[in-house]
C-alpha cells in the first residue's frame, strides 16, 4: 500500500505585500497538484493587482513591482474565489494540501476572502475536510534538536530538494511538496502509520507546543513579541466593542 507521502498531494503558496495577515495583501499565488511522487504536476498560477501600494521591501523579496501588478494582475475578488474553490476541490478529492507555514498563507487567503468576497475560507471548505501538511511543523517536531533556521530554503538544503526560484509562488509550492515527501521518507517509521487526517490533528498540537516554547524564549530574552498558537488558520480578530 502506498504511503500518503508518496501518493496524491496538493500544495499552496502565496507572495504578498508584507507579513501582516490582517492588513497585507496577496500579489501572487499558486496551487500545485501532483498525483504521485515523480509524476508531472498540474500548476495553477494567479497574479493579483492588490489595489494598494506594494512596498519596495516586498518587491525586493518576490520581484513583483507595483507597476507590473497594475498592468498584468487581476482584481482580487475573482482570484480569491478561484483559489478557494481550487483548494476546496483538493479537499473534496481527498488530497492533503501542503502549505509551508500554513497559519500565514491560509490566514492571508481567509482575510482576502473576507475583504473581497464577504466570505471565509471555512465556508468554501464546508463539505470537504481541510487536511493540511505543514513541512515547517513536521520538521520542527521530528528533528527538534537540529540547530539552524528552518525557512523553506533551509529545509530544501537539509532534505536535498531543488528550489529553482525562491519566492516564486509556484516554485515554492512545488518545493514545499517535495520537502514533505522527503520528510516522510526520512521519518517513515514515525509517519507511515498515520493517516493525513490524524497527522493534521497532531500538527495542531505540535504547533501549539512549538509556539509556547518560542513564546517562553521571547519572554526570557525580553522580546515584546507574541506567538499565535493557532494552526493551520488563525481566528478572525474581533473588532473592539
Amino acid at each position: 500500500m502506498t504511503c500518503w507521502y508518496e501518493g496524491p498531494l496538493a500544495a499552496f503558496d502565496t507572495e504578498t505585500t508584507g507579513v501582516d495577515v490582517e492588513t497585507d495583501r496577496i500579489v501572487s499565488a499558486a496551487v500545485v497538484v501532483q498525483q504521485g511522487a515523480g509524476t508531472r504536476p498540474r500548476i495553477s498560477r494567479w497574479l493579483v493587482n492588490p489595489g494598494v501600494p506594494v512596498p519596495e521591501e516586498a518587491t525586493a523579496v518576490h520581484g513583483l513591482t507595483e507597476d507590473h501588478l497594475q498592468r498584468t494582475g487581476r482584481w482580487p475578488a475573482p482570484v480569491m474565489e478561484e483559489i478557494a474553490r481550487d483548494l476546496a476541490e483538493q479537499g473534496a478529492a481527498g488530497r492533503p494540501i501542503v502549505v509551508m507555514n500554513a497559519p500565514f498563507d491560509l490566514t492571508m487567503l481567509d482575510r482576502e476572502l473576507r475583504r473581497h468576497r464577504a466570505s471565509s475560507l471555512g465556508r468554501y471548505m464546508e463539505g470537504s475536510a481541510l487536511c493540511v501538511i505543514d513541512p515547517r511543523v513536521l520538521d520542527k517536531h521530528l528533528d527538534r534538536y537540529r540547530k539552524g533556521r528552518r525557512t523553506l530554503t533551509d529545509l530544501c538544503a537539509h532534505y536535498e530538494v531543488e528550489l529553482s526560484e525562491a519566492h516564486d509562488a509556484a516554485a515554492d509550492a512545488q518545493a514545499a511538496l517535495d520537502v514533505v515527501r522527503a520528510i516522510g521518507r526520512r521519518f517513515a517509521s514515525r509517519l507511515e502509520r498515520l493517516s493525513p487526517a490524524e497527522l493534521h490533528t497532531l500538527q495542531a498540537v505540535w504547533h501549539a507546543a512549538q509556539a509556547r516554547g518560542l513564546q517562553a524564549w521571547f519572554a526570557k530574552s525580553g522580546t515584546p513579541e507574541t506567538v499565535d498558537p493557532a494552526w493551520p488558520l488563525r481566528p478572525e480578530l474581533r473588532a473592539a466593542a
